[in-house]
């Protein structure tokens, strides 16, 4: 099993961090890989609907998007991490988001999912909401844990004390962890659910 970890916070050694650390220890307990990247403090730009990844299979901006690409269909399941601000994920990550889940041609179906959001006190819940949408859109199941997937703290590091979070971080590995290894001996079984061709509507006709 292969775990992708991207954390959206700029500060290394931040409280998004904190929660990514308590997941860890699970993973290495229950034998999975896991490879974080830290991408808050890079320079990403958002996606300009150009249409180039329909043609090419990856992004025009050839940055780490691109490099992210291939770690994602490499992978079992993706944990996505992000401080809170103003009630929202970082603005850094959602433009990496919008454009690594677009541009990436590959079937996500049954990757397992989990978002994990910090912050001082509010907007957790909202920031935990969007990070969900990309889960849900792609096919993904969520992986849950014992509360809301979030860590409270304001200084680098407080979150450590925010005992009930840490909590929660365990639980939602752990959940990660059998739901990885459960799809894998379905998907061994039985294969996954067939799809019918994708329809696309709108709101005029």
């Amino acid at each position: 099993m292969k775990v992708l970890m991207i954390n959206g916070s700029p500060r290394v050694g931040g409280n998004t961090s904190v929660g990514f650390a308590e997941m860890k220890k699970v993973f290495e307990k229950n034998g999975v890989e896991y490879e974080e990247i830290q991408v808050g403090q890079m320079d990403i730009r958002g996606c300009v609907c150009c249409g180039f990844c329909f043609k090419n299979g990856r992004c025009a901006f050839d940055d780490v998007v691109n490099e992210l690409a291939e770690k994602f269909r490499e992978c079992d399941g993706l944990v996505i991490g992000s401080p809170v601000y103003y009630a929202s994920p970082n603005g850094t990550l959602i433009s990496l988001l919008d454009r690594l889940f677009y541009s990436t041609p590959f079937d996500k179906t049954m990757k397992v999912g989990a978002a994990v959001v910090a912050a001082r006190r509010g907007g957790l819940a909202t920031a935990f909401d969007v990070l969900n949408k990309y889960f849900t859109i792609s096919g993904m199941p969520i992986a849950s844990g014992s509360y809301w997937n979030d860590v409270h703290g304001r200084r680098p590091g407080e979150a450590v004390a925010d005992e009930e979070g840490m909590q929660t971080m365990r639980s939602v590995a752990e959940n990660m962890t059998f739901l990885m290894k459960s799809i894998a001996l379905g998907r061994e079984k039985f294969g996954i659910p067939e799809k019918e061709k994708k329809i696309f509507t709108s709101f005029i006709k």
